[in-house]
């Protein structure tokens, strides 16, 4: 199987199944000594993790990280840094149903139909269990950007037609509550809406936003390796998204040349300043250095326990009604995982962006010589 590896200086790959033995990343390409434990994995593994809430699937995973190689005395070695979790809560009958059947909304038919076999335990490598060892790889990147002065935030905007207005978004509040949102009278009326959903044997969709503050100014690759390609292709690859948008996004195409343009001015100090943020911090596939803000668009989950149309192996029209322990939404769950294939991105054009000019070259060189005196 390809396609389990990703970047170009900062890479990872991820390996394992929902239902296999273990699951885990290898990264390559981290600098060493950048102060690193599993405490430091845990926390963000923790909020990705199942079983947190009545709005997450019931399984019970621990997801405890373990550092097999990389690290050594708290420090990074600068050598491929491994990460294993062990699945401790498999219940591959709960599957045993569909092994011949394929679900509605899920990867089970386009896996036939590549492999010519599949892994129906919980849908194998499609299933969104795979993104615990994203969000591994991306607390490495996170703490990288941390050390640089960069921060990503982002959080549940949307769930259904509960959708919190720019003008209301308080970060503080968004850990406060089990959906993650910004905005406690928006979770209270989202987790109403859930209830309900949930009664119905239903699903529901949501819009996750991210914001990346003090990315610095030049970041990026114009032509087929922009900086908005980039993350909109790593966000992409994350299960369930289905669109993305960044700035205004879809709303530009309903606007003027001069209410889309973000004026330009320079304040005393000669920091670029804009009133508005129309293109998302990204110009030509570099960054400007204002926030970056992207927002993608979840679906929702397919395995519902409601009746629905579907075919089987065998060439016959079937009903199937999904059973097991799923999510009636995504999102929530998706804003670790968002934030982490963010990072890790950044993190990988930023270290591209160290060799664009000679000036940098040569700081670096006569950083290296001061060290050696």
């Amino acid at each position: 199987m390809a396609g389990s590896k990703f970047g170009e200086i900062f890479q990872i790959t991820t390996w394992g199944e929902s239902h296999g033995k273990a699951l885990g990343v290898v990264i390559d390409g981290c600098p060493a000594e950048l102060s690193l434990c599993e405490d430091d994995i845990q926390k963000y593994l923790n909020r990705r993790r199942p079983g947190t809430s009545q709005f997450a699937t019931k399984r019970t995973e621990s997801d405890s990280v373990q550092i097999l190689s990389g690290v050594f005395e708290g420090k990074t070695t600068g050598c491929p840094i491994s990460l294993i979790v062990f699945n401790e809560d498999q219940r591959s009958a709960d599957y045993s149903e569909i092994a011949q059947t394929y679900r509605p909304g899920h990867a089970d038919f386009c896996y036939d139909a590549k492999y010519g076999v599949r892994d129906y335990r919980g849908g194998g490598r499609s299933s969104a269990r795979e993104t615990l060892a994203r969000v591994a790889a991306g607390t490495v990147a996170l703490k990288i950007l941390e050390e640089l002065g960069v921060s990503v935030a982002a959080y549940t905007k949307a769930i259904g037609d509960v959708c919190i207005d720019d003008s209301k978004i308080s970060l503080s509040e968004r850990f406060n509550n089990p959906l993650c949102m910004p905005n406690a009278e928006a979770a209270t009326r989202a987790e109403a809406l859930l209830n309900r959903v949930m009664a119905e044997g239903d699903s529901v969709g949501g819009v996750v936003e991210c914001v990346l503050e003090g990315t610095p100014k030049g970041i990026g690759e114009p032509v087929f390796n922009k900086l908005d390609a980039a993350l909109a292709s790593a966000i992409m690859s994350v299960n369930a998204v289905k669109g993305i948008e960044f700035g205004s996004g879809f709303k530009s195409a309903a606007l003027l040349g001069s209410q889309n343009n973000d004026h330009m001015r320079y304040d005393e100090h000669l920091t670029l300043q804009k009133p508005t943020n129309h293109a998302g911090g990204i110009y030509g596939g570099i960054a400007d250095g204002s926030p970056i803000v992207f927002r993608a668009a979840i679906k929702p989950t397919p395995s519902i326990s409601r009746p629905q149309n579907t075919v089987n192996a065998t060439g016959e029209n079937v009903e199937i009604s999904t059973k097991g322990r799923h999510d009636p939404v995504i999102a929530p769950r998706a804003v670790v995982v968002i934030e982490a294939m963010a990072a890790l991105v950044l993190v990988d054009y930023i270290f591209m962006g160290m060799t664009s000019k000679m000036d940098g070259i040569k700081r670096f060189f006569e950083g290296e010589r001061q060290a050696a005196l």
